[in-house]
């Protein structure tokens, strides 16, 4: 999964996508969080879950609700996580819906330090 070295500033909407990924995670201490932008503009954000029948990655749940509340398209995503690569269940949800929209990495202090593109 090609990963940009060091990606290039990001434009105002997909920083917000970082904040509301940062406020997803910081609300209920989770591992992750991440947010979503569909091709309306409007945003979800999701927190990873780890349930005794149930385990989403943040990203997972971001797309299902926007899937659920009727995108047809992602613009662009973010996760913010401790990790140091995208997760391939996030990754997969994301290129279900949109083959192209990237996927901004970033630590739990909003510095990104990658852009997914395919």
């Amino acid at each position: 999964m090609p990963e940009s070295q060091v990606p290039a500033p990001l434009s105002a909407e997909d920083a917000k996508l970082v904040t509301l990924a940062r406020a997803a995670r910081a609300r209920i201490g989770a591992v992750e969080g991440a947010a979503v932008r569909d091709g309306d503009g409007r945003t979800y954000n999701a927190a990873s879950i780890a349930l005794p029948s149930l385990s989403l990655t943040a990203l997972q749940l971001a797309v299902a609700s926007a899937v659920a509340s009727g995108a047809g398209k992602l613009e662009a995503a973010a996760v913010v996580t401790e990790a140091s690569s995208l997760d391939t269940l996030g990754r997969a949800a994301v290129r279900d819906v949109s083959p192209s929209a990237p996927i901004h990495l970033a630590a739990p202090d909003a510095t990104v330090f990658a852009t997914v593109t395919d």
